[in-house]
C-alpha cells in the first residue's frame, strides 16, 4: 500500500505552517513538523491508513512538504522542488487571501482537538460532482454539512420563526413549500449556516447563523463555483438579480 495523495485539508494545514515560517521550508527536527505530523495522521480523510502505514506522513514527508510549498511560492528565488498541481492551488489561496486561510487551518485543528471531527460522517455534498472540495477543505464542510442536517437545529429555527410571526420559506427566492404544495410541505425547508466555520469559529451553532432555504438555494449556496464554494443567502440572491438582468437585456 502506498501513501495516499496529499488532500486540500492537509495542505491547508502544512502550508499554514510555512506561511507562519515566513514561507521558508521546516526541517525535520522542527517540533512544528513532528506535531503537524501527528495531527495529519489522526485526520479523519484516510480510514485506517495510519494504522497500516507506519511511515504515512511521517516526519519526513511533512518536512518535504513544506520545501515543496515553500519552494514553489512565485517570488522563491531559488530551484524549486515538482510539487503537485493542488500544492499551487493552495500556495494560491494563502497568497490570495492568507488571514481566510490560517482561519481554516486553526478551525481543522480546533475541531479535532475537540473530537468533534472525528465522530462525523461523511456528508453528501462535502465533494462537488467535479471532485473538487471547498476552500478551506473538506473536513469544515463535512463540519458544516452535519450541523445544518441537525433536525433538532432545524426544528428550533422554525419554532422560533412562528413565534416571531416569520413565514417558513426561502430566503433567497421566496418560494414557500406550504403555499406551493399544501399540507405535504407545510414546514418544508432547509437551513444554512450564513458564515462559514472558518469566520464564525467552531462555537456551537446559533439560531442566527442559520437562514431558511429551499433545496435549490441551498445547494446553489454550497457549489462550487468562480473559486467559491460557500456562499451567503444574500450573494445567491445577487447571482439571480444579474441572471434576471442579462436575460432582459438580451
Amino acid at each position: 500500500m502506498r501513501s495516499p495523495n496529499w488532500t486540500r485539508d492537509e495542505l491547508v494545514l502544512a502550508c499554514a505552517l510555512v506561511v507562519k515560517n515566513g514561507w521558508r521550508e521546516l526541517r525535520e527536527g522542527d517540533q512544528a513538523v513532528q506535531e503537524l505530523s501527528d495531527l495529519l495522521r489522526s485526520l479523519p480523510l484516510h480510514s485506517g491508513v495510519a494504522n497500516q502505514l507506519p511511515e504515512y506522513r511521517s516526519v519526513g514527508s511533512v518536512s518535504h512538504k513544506t520545501t515543496d510549498l515553500a519552494t514553489n511560492h512565485p517570488k522563491h528565488g531559488g530551484g524549486r522542488t515538482k510539487g503537485g498541481k493542488l500544492d499551487l492551488i493552495v500556495i494560491n489561496d494563502f497568497i490570495d487571501d492568507e488571514s481566510r486561510m490560517l482561519r481554516s487551518a486553526q478551525a481543522i485543528r480546533d475541531g479535532i482537538s475537540s473530537g468533534e471531527l472525528a465522530v462525523i460522517q461523511e456528508q453528501p455534498d462535502e465533494i462537488a460532482e467535479d471532485g473538487t472540495t471547498a476552500r478551506e477543505g473538506r473536513l469544515l464542510a463535512r463540519w458544516a454539512l452535519s450541523r445544518e442536517r441537525n433536525p433538532r437545529l432545524r426544528a428550533s429555527k422554525i419554532k422560533a420563526a412562528r413565534r416571531l410571526g416569520l413565514p417558513i420559506q426561502c430566503e433567497v427566492c421566496d418560494f414557500n413549500f406550504g403555499r406551493t404544495y399544501g399540507e405535504m410541505g407545510e414546514d418544508f425547508i432547509e437551513v444554512h449556516h450564513v458564515l462559514p466555520l472558518h469566520i464564525s469559529g467552531p462555537r456551537e451553532t446559533r439560531l442566527a447563523d442559520l437562514a431558511f432555504l429551499c433545496s435549490n438555494c441551498h445547494r446553489m449556496c454550497h457549489r462550487s463555483y468562480r473559486g467559491e464554494s460557500w456562499r451567503t443567502p444574500a450573494a445567491v440572491r445577487v447571482e439571480i438579480e444579474e441572471a434576471l438582468t442579462a436575460a432582459e437585456d438580451a
